[in-house]
């Protein structure tokens, strides 16, 4: 599917599945990082790794967020082709990367089986809207493959939702004192609407954050799941929000992360583009002290 083609079906089903978007041979470096974030299946489900314990009993224990033990799992987040997609989707082609994790995932580590919920509560301060240039996109990243045997995200085309109130959060409420605003029991016709995301390593699965999607159950023997979640809104929408970038600006996994990333990958994490009027004599010289191995000629003034 082209990016002109996965645009038209977000816009009418509120999510696209692309089926091995990024190639397996542009994720093998990252891949083969992993270990520095997460124990392997056979560590975990084998005993062997001391890390066990952190993942066993909370279906969120497993999340590492941006920026990651690994430059080249943090340089996945910003890939040529996810920032294509991304501004593909958002009609703009100065987007902000508001949040990324990393997700380990194990058979029979807890119950990862969710209900319908759309993720706007947490995303916004508003409501998702469809409006161009007023919209945020998510994305499910795949490290392996994910069958259906290893809990893949399930969500709910718009034709079925898109007269939904914006509250409650979680699901349709189906009786008047279904308790807390923004949780209630769900309409059982959801389930039967949604669609299963099972692909192959390097799929990418975009989506907005009022669309109703749920995490799975892992089935598989001894399985893991790996996958990356990210979420992009244009620069200028301000009122889209999860995690500030100057809070981590200062760790050794930003320090190692940034000489290695492009003015492209760079300028989606906040860094003005080359020729901005911040990038100034004095800004450049603070910055070859903060950042000592990075190469700052991209924002360097030309020679006239």
């Amino acid at each position: 599917m082209n990016l002109e083609d996965a645009e038209q079906v977000w816009n009418r089903d509120a999510f696209v599945i692309l089926p091995g978007f990024l190639p397996r041979a542009e994720l093998t470096a990252a891949v083969q990082t992993l270990d520095e974030l997460f124990p392997t299946a056979e560590g975990l489900h084998g005993g062997t790794d001391p890390r066990r314990e952190r993942f066993i009993g909370d279906e969120f224990a497993g999340i590492d967020t941006f920026p990651f033990a690994s430059a080249q799992i943090s340089l996945l987040a910003v890939h040529s082709r996810i920032l294509d997609l991304a501004e593909t989707l958002l009609q703009d082609k100065d987007i902000h990367l508001y949040g990324a994790q990393a997700w380990a995932k194990y058979t029979g580590a807890c119950d990862y089986d969710q209900p319908l919920h759309r993720d706007y509560l947490n995303h916004t301060i508003l409501v998702p809207s469809t409006t161009p240039g007023c919209r945020q996109v998510e994305m499910f990243v795949y490290l392996c493959d994910v069958p259906d045997e290893l809990g893949p995200p399930h969500l709910v085309p718009r034709r079925h939702t898109a007269d939904l109130p914006a509250v409650p959060n979680w699901l349709l409420p189906t009786e008047p004192d279904a308790g807390d605003r923004y949780t209630a029991r769900a309409d059982p016709a959801l389930y039967e609407a949604e669609v299963s995301a099972a692909g192959p390593a390097g799929t990418v699965i975009a989506f907005e954050p009022g669309t109703f999607h749920r995490g799975t159950q892992l089935t598989a023997p001894r399985g893991a799941r790996f996958s990356m979640h990210l979420c992009f809104r244009p620069l200028s929408l301000q009122w889209g929000q999860r995690d500030g970038w100057a809070a981590k600006s200062f760790t050794p996994e930003w320090n190692d992360f940034v000489p290695q990333a492009d003015p492209r990958q760079l300028q989606a994490l906040g860094f003005p583009p080359p020729g901005h009027p911040y990038w100034t004599p004095e800004t450049l010289a603070g910055m070859a002290l903060r950042y000592p191995r990075l190469d700052l000629s991209p924002w360097s003034p030309r020679p006239s």
